[in-house]
């Protein structure tokens, strides 16, 4: 004799993939879940819009400052070429070599 047949009921259990009736008895119901859950995504997606300006005003800021400061020390640089290329020029004319005297 099967345990299964002995209880009542446990022939006419289904599970949930066989079931394919919706949750809500009314589908007018329904439309307002379904506008109050728009309602909850929209506010996220709000605020996490907010979010991401923020963070993108930041990461832009950053940005700028570093291209200011390579602007700034590509500026030195160049004004630094500028001035060695000045000065070596009176160098090559002076011989390459220096003589030093050493005392022991």
């Amino acid at each position: 004799m099967p345990i299964s047949s002995s209880i009542k009921g446990l022939q006419s259990i289904k599970s949930m993939q066989s079931v394919v009736k919706s949750g809500i008895p009314d589908k007018e119901d329904s439309d307002f879940i379904k506008l109050y859950m728009f309602e909850k995504e929209r506010n996220r997606l709000k605020s996490e819009e907010i979010r991401m300006l923020q963070r993108l005003e930041i990461v832009q800021t950053r940005l700028k400052e570093i291209q200011d400061f390579y602007d700034e020390k590509a500026g030195d640089m160049r004004s630094s070429d500028q001035k060695k290329t000045v000065r070596e020029k009176p160098e090559e004319k002076k011989s390459g070599f220096k003589t030093l005297s050493i005392d022991y």
